[in-house]
């Protein structure tokens, strides 16, 4: 091993750590490895940035804008609406959203067709009265099972066709993964419509997980009399006597109902407040304000709604500004204008969360003015799990987004142009109708995800440069004569479905495919074949909820623990598996020719 081969592995090996310690956002991690392998000469520094220059890092970026617009359009909330009200059956109503999804993931960004059809499934969970814990699972399942379709499905495909044009001259083309993809994700899709009864049933009950949280168990009204302190002060000094444990979301006053009244709001003798609190803060600040209590008893929750203001769920995507922070930190209604009512955190109800930092897939209910919600969401980096006159997309162009993504494909697949310059002139037709603002436009790409590709790309090609990837190859090869060429297939499939749930799924794809190349040479097998299982596992992440967004968006929404992944999961891995090593024989030569 040389000093250069050592210097890398080292690297490589301080990232992996990084990323399974997480106390560092991937990306971030990512740009530490890339300036270390610079500063210690294994990456030129001229070539330090010519992973942001890769065609595949546009064409993820291009992926991430389309799938947003189509997202927004409302073409695909329309048949699913539709749809849905035949769907009478748990396992029918499970294959359907599983289904739409997986088809949807084919051409979109993962975590963009799970979440356009998110609040579809509830609003179909509820109509039915079942719980929604019976969809989210399986349709986050499908959404990766989809991405292995096409080569625009999911990242690591297209990290794939990249280094498969380094060995083999030509990257893999459009629907070069469907034959494979495709199998996979058929038997994926019927497991999961019969295998969602794997899940607890408390998981899975008639009841939605939210049904413990009632706005009225936990709101009261109470009114300012004449000589209480508070008179004549300010509504958010009044709050601060909760510690952050307390929000005044209504106010009346001469008759007139007021919901979510400003913080510079003056308190008048007679105001009557509606205080949404724990009962020990209740009884804490009515004490100190010399505030007259009403009761809750006979508190109607539409009281905190109107034709204006209502009341909206939402779970925290990756990329919320919220994650790390607390309520009292964020000052929601200072700066957004709503208040949170309550929130889930890791599967468990809250009354406050005032001490307790977010954290993906955290579910929250926020009271604010309707027409504004919507920016206000997407604002905070959050998708509303139910309709709640929101509206699921915009009813405008319906089809035009839908046309260009399609158009691009078409022209990608057919050859008339490469697939980033298809898809950027599908961007381009985007912006120029005016489908999606600049704001909207610069929101939709997942940032952290382009750093890591652009970083890790060079830290990654340093591992081929060195020989590191030959010297791993060649000792898995000294297991040559114990393994047929089937064998290897399923032993590198494996390996990666191994390491995806530590790493990023890209992170993955960028290691093991040098390895499994080199490999393929060494052992005179067919590069395409084990190009392809390395593909297949890394898209496969069905073990727990940090492995890939999709899983993680899903653990709040459910009320799901880490245990149900497995439950789920590990019987889906095997068919993954079953499935993949004779399809990927059946269709890519084992051996070199």
């Amino acid at each position: 091993m040389t000093v250069e081969q050592a210097t890398v592995f080292a690297i490589l090996a301080g990232a992996l750590t990084l990323f399974v310690w997480e106390r560092w956002r991937y990306d971030v991690v990512a740009l530490c490895a890339l300036f270390v392998a610079v500063a210690a000469g294994v990456v030129p520094a001229n070539d330090a940035f010519r992973g942001f220059a890769d065609p595949v890092v546009t064409t993820v970026a291009c992926v991430f804008v389309m799938s947003a617009a189509v997202r927004r359009s409302g073409a695909i909330e329309i048949v699913v609406t539709r749809v849905s009200r035949w769907l009478a059956w748990p396992s029918l109503r499970v294959f359907a959203f599983s289904s739409l999804v997986a088809t949807s993931s084919a051409f979109m960004n993962n975590v963009g067709a799970l979440a356009l059809f998110m609040p579809a499934a509830f609003h179909a969970a509820r109509r039915a009265g079942r719980s929604p814990s019976e969809l989210l699972m399986p349709m986050a399942f499908a959404s990766l099972l989809g991405g292995l379709i096409t080569l625009i499905g999911t990242p690591p495909n297209l990290l794939i066709a990249n280094i498969r044009a380094q060995y083999a001259g030509v990257p893999f083309a459009m629907f070069d993964f469907t034959p494979v993809g495709l199998a996979v994700a058929v038997a994926g899709t019927l497991y999961l419509a019969i295998g969602w009864r794997l899940l607890p049933r408390d998981r899975r009950g008639t009841s939605p997980p939210e049904a413990s949280f009632h706005i009225e168990d936990y709101t009261a009204e109470a009114r300012v009399p004449e000589g209480s302190p508070f008179a004549d002060k300010k509504l958010q000094e009044l709050e601060r006597l909760g510690g952050g444990d307390l929000a005044v979301v209504g106010l009346v006053r001469d008759g007139y109902r007021q919901l979510v009244p400003a913080g510079y709001t003056i308190l008048v003798a007679g105001d009557i407040l509606t205080l949404e609190t724990d009962p020990m803060t209740l009884k804490s600040v009515v004490d100190q304000a010399k505030l007259e209590l009403l009761g809750s008893e006979e508190f109607d929750p539409q009281m905190v709604r109107s034709d204006v203001v209502g009341v909206v769920e939402a779970v925290l995507t990756e990329r919320s500004m919220l994650i790390g922070q607390t309520p009292e930190r964020v000052r929601l209604r200072d700066r957004f204008g709503v208040n949170l009512l309550a929130a889930r955190h890791s599967g468990h109800a809250h009354q406050r969360l005032s001490r307790i930092r977010f954290a993906p897939g955290d579910v929250i209910v926020l009271q604010g003015r309707l027409d504004t919600m919507p920016d206000t969401l997407g604002e905070l980096g959050c998708l509303p799990l139910a309709q709640r006159n929101l509206g699921l997309g915009r009813r405008r162009r319906t089809l035009l987004p839908l046309a260009i993504l399609l158009g691009a494909v078409a022209a990608a697949s057919s050859g008339v142009a490469p697939v980033a310059i298809a898809f950027m002139g599908g961007v381009l037709l985007i912006l120029l109708a005016r489908l999606l603002t600049l704001r909207e436009f610069y929101e939709a790409i997942d940032w952290p995800v382009i750093m890591l590709l652009g970083a890790m790309i060079p830290v990654t090609e340093a591992m081929q440069t060195t020989g590191g990837a030959a010297l791993i190859a060649s000792a898995v090869a000294r297991l040559a004569p114990y393994l047929s060429p089937l064998s290897v297939v399923g032993v590198v499939l494996v390996a990666t479905m191994l390491i995806t749930p530590v790493l990023n799924n890209a992170a993955t794809v960028l290691i093991m495919a040098p390895i499994a190349a080199d490999l393929a040479i060494r052992l005179g097998l067919g590069v395409d074949a084990l190009l392809m299982a390395v593909a297949v596992g890394a898209s496969c992440d069905f073990l727990s909820p940090i492995g890939h967004q999709s899983n993680t968006l899903v653990m709040g929404p459910g009320g799901y623990r880490f245990t149900d992944y497995w439950r789920l999961g590990l019987p889906l891995s095997l068919i993954v598996i079953a499935v993949a090593v004779p399809a990927i024989a059946h269709v890519w030569p084992l051996v070199a020719r």
